[in-house]
């Protein structure tokens, strides 16, 4: 297990476990901390560690830590390790942790090593970037990093990469590979996904919204049977978020109504002004209310300083409708 180190004020990354499987403790709002850096620009444990407790006081169901919101393509193996060996000592044992791989079968099962080391609960797997095998090199590279490492599984597919309902219901049969993360929106594919695994019979495989602002599409996710969903929004509003959440478990349609017409909407057409916002504009409105979690990394770019201020408007004028 990776060492963090005591002068860092972070304690040790050591924690009991969960003694229920990692599927069924999925079962809640999900948090994608963004990756704190310092002023040098490398990884800074301290705000790292600031952010996550603050989030992890309002009561997420897991941590999604080092994955697309917390710029895991930007993060080298040694600070990757870092990042997660954080993240598992700020949640203590109170929920699952979760982290990010990808990259190819080689490189993947690396990081999925020091994910192991570093104590996590499970893997999120993001797509392998600059080659096409097909659907059947796609089956063989998670085969593959399902064969390497002893931690649970979820598939992600989003950009170019999309899996045939087939693919998926073949990797299900792999006991490890516990659930899929859909970031295409093709809600066609996804309830094709949905019926082709239960066929299969795999009753405790889990479907997640990936969306960038999955609260925007979550309604239809759940009519097609895709139950959980990651929320960004709760890195920095995480009332909002939770009042979402609320409404959603209860079906409460006019609060959700209202959350859409004042905040959801507006922020979406905020963040499709630029690309990266998706990212670096949750990093910027997580670092205005109040976490130092410094800047993003290149290839990312900061965001408007007025773009961070119309988000902060939105954030304040939907919590005044909502009091």
């Amino acid at each position: 297990m990776y060492a963090v180190r005591e002068s860092e004020g972070i304690g040790p990354v050591s924690a009991p476990a969960g003694n229920s499987p990692l599927a069924d403790r999925l079962d809640g709002l999900l948090f994608f901390p963004v990756t704190a850096f310092g002023q040098d620009g490398g990884f800074d444990p301290g705000g790292y560690r600031h952010h996550l407790e603050a989030r992890l006081a309002d009561g997420p169901a897991a941590v999604f830590a080092a994955c697309g919101t917390g710029e895991f393509p930007a993060l080298a193996p040694a600070e990757y390790e870092r990042c997660v060996a954080v993240a598992v000592a700020a949640a203590a044992g109170r929920v699952p942790v979760i982290s990010g791989t990808g990259y190819g079968t080689a490189l993947a099962r690396e990081y999925a090593a020091a994910a192991e080391r570093a104590g996590a609960d499970g893997l999120l797997v993001l797509p392998p970037e600059g080659v096409d095998g097909g659907q059947e090199g796609l089956a063989r590279h998670y085969e593959a990093l399902a064969a390497g490492t002893g931690l649970d599984l979820i598939l992600y597919q989003r950009g170019q990469l999309a899996f045939e309902p087939a693919t998926v219901a073949r990797l299900a049969e792999v006991p490890t590979v516990i659930g899929l993360k859909d970031g295409r929106g093709d809600l066609d594919l996804m309830l094709r996904i949905v019926s082709a695994v239960r066929t299969a019979d795999r009753p405790d495989f889990r479907f997640f919204n990936g969306m960038p602002t999955a609260e925007m599409t979550q309604l239809a996710y759940r009519a097609i049977g895709v139950p959980l969903y990651s929320s960004a929004i709760f890195c920095f509003a995480p009332d909002l978020a939770l009042a979402f959440h609320r409404a959603f478990d209860k079906e409460d349609t006019a609060t959700l109504a209202t959350l859409v017409d004042v905040f959801l909407r507006p922020y979406v057409e905020l963040r499709r002004r630029r690309p990266g916002y998706a990212v670096s504009l949750v990093k910027a409105a997580t670092r205005a209310a109040g976490h130092p979690v410094g800047t993003v990394r290149a290839p990312l770019a900061e965001p408007e300083p007025e773009h961070v201020r119309a988000l902060r408007d939105l954030v304040d004028r939907a919590r005044e409708v909502l009091a």
